[in-house]
């Protein structure tokens, strides 16, 4: 069936508008619970409930916290913590669930919900869907003998911290590195400056003051540049900067240097060579052409899937491989956790560059990015840009011209009329070139 309320990361939008506002959220904690009653048996289900540091945070876990309970299912609520901190107590805990309440990189008016199944992963989509025919029907209160209860999960932020340190080598420590760690006033102010502090680094640690209303206003992977400045005036080895929810990640060396993922995921994947051959590597159709040729040339298999760390993820589990990612720095290292994890994936990296003792611009000298340029087209709604002609033909030459050099990428929006034109070639002024040649084929609306 078509999904109304469930996208790629969940469901999320404007608090106060539908779908972000208390009386859906109880109506989805209500119609999910219903969901999780009916596969369980022999216990009452119970569900783990995390949040960032939105202030709507608050109301929107009181409405899941009550939907919950009147379909008879207890919660246990940890308060502020990562998005891969709820996968990781879900599946530690045994429980039957997970929920994340947070609109990852968005500023602060905008909120959403996202699922773990009991195994620490993204719902299926049959139980998203599940949960969706459900939310249109009446509640229907169980008795009062059946309701949930709620409790606090005592030291959830210490047992995500010890779980964080334990995918970093035990052989190795951190110490003599100074790290400045930008936690975006999110989810992570509380935990990610106490790993790296407690595997030995020096610590520097901003973007730690929430109240409700900065969450990744000016700081965080999305927002490199106070990461980029703090590293210069402290003098500090790296500079760590993840996203609201603690599941995005981008590094900044002390030239000032920005590394994405598609660096990262290289980074990671060559480190672990050292221990054989690695099964393969998933990017996205937006990963740059470098990363794949490289990989080729060291004989690892790569796989390009849809845009989102979800499809990602489904590619990875179906090839039986472990590390993938996003070039917006949505890293998978599974043979650690799950999910993507900032905090866990920048300790792969670290561990990477503590065992070879080299610096991150001498890990990555031999993965030069290729140039990109996107351009984006507005169209018409309803135009059949696969069958005009004009773009077609522009299309076969342009590939012509790169020979295998470079790569045109031609994808709809998914939230918006735009067709978004990308080429990457050899040198900046080329893809410049050849994607406004490409874009203006097409009538733009």
């Amino acid at each position: 069936m078509s999904r109304r309320y469930f996208g790629t990361d969940g469901i999320r939008g404007t608090v106060g508008e539908a779908p972000i506002t208390p009386e859906f959220v109880l109506r989805l904690g209500h119609a999910a619970g219903r969901v999780l009653a009916r596969a369980t048996t022999g216990s009452r289900p119970t569900v783990l409930i995390g949040k960032d540091t939105r202030v709507s945070g608050y109301m929107l876990e009181a409405a899941l916290e009550a939907g919950f309970a009147s379909a008879g299912v207890d919660t246990v609520l940890c308060g502020p913590l990562p998005t891969p901190a709820v996968a990781y107590l879900t599946r530690a805990q045994r429980l039957s669930a997970g929920v994340v309440i947070s609109a990852s990189h968005n500023p602060y008016p905008d909120n959403g919900i996202k699922f773990f199944s009991a195994l620490g992963k993204k719902l299926a989509d049959d139980v998203e869907s599940q949960i969706e025919a459900e939310i249109d029907r009446p509640l229907a209160c169980v008795d009062s003998h059946g309701l949930g209860k709620a409790r606090r999960l005592d030291d959830a932020a210490g047992r995500y911290i010890e779980f964080c340190k334990s995918t970093f080598p035990g052989s190795l420590d951190l110490r003599g590195m100074k790290l400045v760690v930008d936690c975006a006033h999110g989810a992570a102010y509380h935990v990610a400056p106490a790993v790296f502090h407690e595997l030995g680094a020096e610590v520097v640690p901003i973007g730690v003051e929430p109240n409700g209303f900065n969450i990744n206003d000016g700081v965080g992977a999305v927002h490199p540049e106070a990461l980029v400045q703090m590293v210069h005036e402290s003098d500090a080895d790296l500079g760590i900067g993840v996203d609201g929810d603690a599941d995005r990640l981008v590094l900044v060396d002390r030239g000032g240097r920005q590394y994405n993922g598609d660096q990262l995921l290289y980074v990671i994947v060559r480190d672990r060579m050292r221990d054989g051959p690695v099964a393969g590597a998933v990017g996205t159709l937006m990963t740059n052409f470098a990363l794949e040729r490289r990989l080729a040339e060291l004989k690892v298999p790569f796989a390009r899937a849809r845009v989102g760390d979800r499809y990602v993820l489904e590619m990875l589990e179906e090839r039986g491989w472990s590390l993938g990612g996003e070039g917006s720095g949505h890293l998978l290292c599974l043979d650690r956790h799950t999910t993507g994890d900032g905090i866990v994936s920048a300790l792969q990296v670290l561990a990477a560059m503590r065992r070879s003792g080299r610096s991150l611009a001498q890990l990555t000298e031999d993965l030069p990015l290729m140039p990109q340029s996107l351009v984006n087209v507005r169209l018409a709604n309803g135009f059949d840009w696969q069958r005009h002609a004009p773009l077609q033909a522009a299309l076969e030459q342009v590939q012509r011209e790169l020979d295998g050099q470079g790569r045109v990428l031609i994808r709809p929006s998914g939230t918006e009329p735009l067709l978004r034109v990308m080429v990457e070639a050899g040198n900046e002024a080329s893809a410049q070139a050849l994607a406004r040649r490409l874009a203006g084929c097409l009538p733009a609306n």
